[in-house]
């Protein structure tokens, strides 16, 4: 276990021990912290979508196969047309895409798109550039060799690289690998999430709700998140009522099932915030134990026997901010994908934000007109409440406002993620 991991004994301890740390070091924690899985599947290469390849692919054939021409028109040799024009050439034979050429030719051919090039010929004249006489062709402009060929192998050569391990298969992928012959192929097998819903006062959408109770909307938006990784297999435990024995028997059970475990509240230091306590009771270590982060600073990362942890808070927005930032990036990792960071873009603040100096904001944002200089403007949704839904319902992103800085001003370069 490192020095900077903690196993705790008292529950009283939970959320009062351990050194607040900037968001990109508990960040990079958190990934250091997920092993990817080493099992691999072949499936059918429709399938695969969204799925990351298990080791490199490279290229069984040439592409094109064969000298194709690059439009309707007419092959003909370059040598052919040395002597000063107008040319004449008498059409000797028909090819489409899909003929084999099974004699040499004279003069000319016509060709239509795909069509294999004939032996000898280097050049396809389009056919706007001819005018044709009965069975000739007469031709005005000398034509080049290599002229609307598409040549053996210029798209792609035997051995080149097709996709590598740690890519995320995308449909212009799977195109190329279609374009080799490929009808399977070798993926790591999706990761097995275990999502647990801690909270005696949570009800699910559709059941009656009492005085003192909120419905799980936690639940449904990481639900929906982790459906769209097609890398990723969601295990739903769904609610766990605030006991320590109720939390600790469902986290002991998720551990031997999944390979990482996402709660969602208890991670505080209140009385009924068991999950830290249970984490630690279970033999597990916590890395990252406070994030000098707003919303998301009591953000739990650590791991429990096989499976990855990650203790979220529950308020809403701390949910989603923390998933996103800490949460998911350990989960790519964990399915072997090669980029795992958010993906932030540059933009310019169109509000005024007073802030703490040593801690980094997140803020649900809404991207408006850009700027002459191309660059989007941002206008910030609430006031930054952990538990707001609105806000983060009308979000197009979310704002990073870095340490260092205590007011962000209008004109303000921001780093922002689409969302």
């Amino acid at each position: 276990m490192s020095s900077t991991a903690l196993a705790l004994s008292n529950p009283c301890e939970a959320g009062a021990t351990g050194a607040v740390m900037p968001v990109d070091i508990a960040a990079a924690k958190a990934i250091a912290a997920a092993v990817p899985v080493a099992e691999t599947e072949t499936i059918d290469l429709l399938a695969s979508i969204g799925r990351v390849p298990a080791s490199e692919v490279a290229a069984r054939l040439d592409l094109p196969p064969f000298n194709a021409s690059a439009m309707d028109g007419y092959a003909v040799k370059a040598d052919n047309f040395l002597k000063p024009g107008p040319w004449r050439l008498r059409v000797a034979g028909r090819i489409v895409a899909g003929d084999v050429p099974k004699r040499s030719y004279e003069g000319a051919v016509r060709i239509l798109t795909g069509a294999p090039v004939p032996q000898g010929f280097d050049a396809v004249i389009m056919q706007e550039k001819c005018r044709v006489e009965g069975g000739v062709i007469v031709v005005s402009e000398r034509p080049r060799a290599g002229q609307n060929v598409r040549i053996a192998g210029e798209d792609l050569r035997r051995g080149d690289l097709l996709v590598k391990p740690g890519d995320l298969l995308k449909a212009q992928q799977l195109a190329l690998l279609a374009g080799q012959g490929m009808a399977e192929i070798e993926v790591r097998r999706k990761i097995r999430i275990g999502l647990i819903s801690t909270g005696t006062e949570l009800r699910e959408p559709g059941q009656p709700l009492h005085p003192g109770q909120i419905f799980n909307s936690n639940r449904v938006m990481l639900r929906a998140s982790l459906d769209s990784c097609r890398w990723a297999e969601v295990f739903d435990f769904g609610i766990v009522p605030d006991t320590r024995e109720t939390i600790a028997e469902t986290v002991a059970e998720a551990s031997t099932h999944c390979d990482a475990i996402i709660t969602t509240g208890g991670v505080s230091a209140g009385e009924e915030d068991h999950v830290t306590s249970v984490v630690a009771a279970g033999g597990g270590r916590l890395d990252v134990m406070k994030v000098a982060m707003r919303p998301g600073k009591p953000v739990k990362v650590g791991r429990l026997d096989r499976a990855l942890f990650l203790g979220l808070p529950g308020n809403p927005n701390a949910t989603l901010v923390t998933f996103r930032m800490i949460a998911l990036p350990a989960l790519r990792k964990l399915a072997g994908l090669s980029n795992t960071a958010p993906i932030w873009a540059l933009a310019i603040a169109d509000f005024a934000y007073e802030k703490r100096v040593d801690r980094t904001e997140f803020v649900p944002v809404r991207l408006g007109a850009g700027r002459p200089d191309g660059l989007p403007r941002l206008t910030m949704l609430g006031r930054g409440s952990s538990a707001s839904l609105r806000a983060i319902s009308q979000a197009e992103g979310i704002a990073l406002l870095p340490p260092g800085v205590d007011r962000v001003e209008p004109g303000m370069r921001l780093a922002f993620e689409a969302i």
